[in-house]
């Protein structure tokens, strides 16, 4: 797609790497065909090949106008429509300088502002934890609005986390709002690595992956978590006293995998993101090697029961992993099921839900009615957001997949 850009945006950083991205589209639509808003809303302009032509004519010198600025509020940046695009367009960095450029010139209402500053700081903030667990408290008083984003409160395994030494170790990030929203998925994850003899190192100092504060267009705010959480890991790191850092939220894993991308033009922190992301696995990419030495030790993998699994799109098609964890689940003797529109997003995308809740609502409706159309016995993921939001109204508990193993384990 030939883009001239205006004296305002040519030679800018955001200019150019923009029109470096639209050169590769060739504005075939088939985009269009996986865009799930486009789905909802026939509307070209809520479809990845608008929007990108939307940014085509602000960079060009068209002025923006909250109308555009509606328009990339409404895309998921699920990046089916990379995953779809025969042409490669990295679309979700283009959505990102599109939506930052827009903000920059046109001022969102007080409401919005104010909704976007409290997600953005309520959630990587230390007082979250106790908030929530006060919502939890005073839950059945809550309106039903409220109620459905204030997860019911679960007990704690017994068996905490694991105490043994290994002498292979990974580092893991706690995340958020996970320990919070649902704190047996990080010692889950821990116990199942050390049945396999692996050891799982939480560093102090490590927070937020940085993709709150991004999508929600504070990119400074986003590059300050991402350095703080390389501070972290990397004394461990650079003394290879680890092997990998292993992610069980692959919203978090997609962005820390780009780290190297985000600070490639930081000289301070350049070589050691690229070595971060380099080093970065989801969990499920461990399966391989974790099926051998797990599967003589499952003992009530059967038990589970028909497990229906939601892909994230985080996973599918920010990571392009897909595939690899049904094939891992059923090496382990689960049963695994996937609903014929697993490649759609279920509406979570992040603060999407709060930001978008008609649209967001819609979605997770339809995603809900194709996996109970399976009859499972439980809902996998591998994303707390998508989790959460998968929870609200559904009859079926819906679980990380490192829970069920953990479980099965367990029996």
């Amino acid at each position: 797609m030939h883009t001239e850009l205006s004296p305002e945006h040519a030679g800018t950083a955001d200019g150019e790497a923009a029109k470096a991205l639209l050169q590769k589209c060739v504005h075939c639509g088939f985009c269009t065909a996986t865009c799930p808003t486009y789905q909802l809303l026939g509307d070209e302009l809520d479809g990845p090949r608008g929007r990108i032509y939307q940014i085509k004519n602000l960079l060009e010198g068209e002025a923006p106008t909250r109308e555009l600025q509606t328009h990339l509020d409404r895309c998921l940046t699920c990046r089916n429509c990379e995953s779809t695009c025969p042409s490669g367009v990295q679309y979700g960095e283009l959505a990102e300088i599109g939506r930052r450029l827009v903000d920059a010139r046109v001022e969102r209402p007080a409401t919005e502002r104010l909704v976007r500053w409290a997600l953005k700081e309520g959630l990587t903030s230390p007082l979250f934890a106790p908030a929530l667990q006060l919502g939890q408290v005073v839950r059945p008083l809550l309106p039903e609005t409220l109620q459905a984003k204030v997860p019911e409160r679960r007990e704690a395994d017994a068996r905490g986390w694991p105490q043994q030494r290994h002498a292979r170790r990974m580092l893991m990030l706690a995340g958020c709002v996970q320990p919070a929203m649902s704190p047996e998925i990080n010692p889950a994850t821990a116990r199942v690595l050390d049945a396999a003899g692996i050891e799982v190192v939480l560093p102090s100092g490590a927070g937020c992956c940085g993709a709150i504060r991004a999508h929600l267009n504070d990119r400074d705010g986003g590059l300050a978590d991402m350095r703080r959480n390389i501070d972290a890991w990397w004394p461990l790191i650079e003394r290879g006293e680890v092997e990998a850092i292993v992610m069980n939220a692959s919203g978090c894993g997609a962005t820390v995998k780009e780290y190297g991308h985000h600070l490639a033009g930081d000289a301070a922190y350049a070589a050691k993101a690229a070595r971060v992301s380099a080093m970065t696995r989801d969990l499920s990419e461990l399966l391989p090697e974790l099926v051998p030495v797990l599967k003589p030790k499952l003992a009530a993998a059967a038990q589970a029961g028909r497990l229906a699994l939601h892909p994230p799109c985080t996973l599918q098609h920010a990571q392009k992993l897909k595939g690899g964890l049904e094939a891992g689940l059923r090496a382990l003797g689960f049963t695994v099921v996937l609903p014929a529109d697993s490649h759609l997003c279920c509406g979570s995308a992040g603060t999407y839900s709060v930001l978008q809740p008609a649209l967001s609502k819609q979605l997770r409706e339809r995603k809900q009615a194709s996996l109970a159309a399976l009859e499972p016995d439980t809902v996998v993921s591998a994303n707390i957001g998508c989790i959460t939001h998968l929870q609200t109204g559904c009859r079926t508990p819906v679980r990380h997949w490192v829970e069920v193993l953990d479980a099965a384990l367990r029996g």
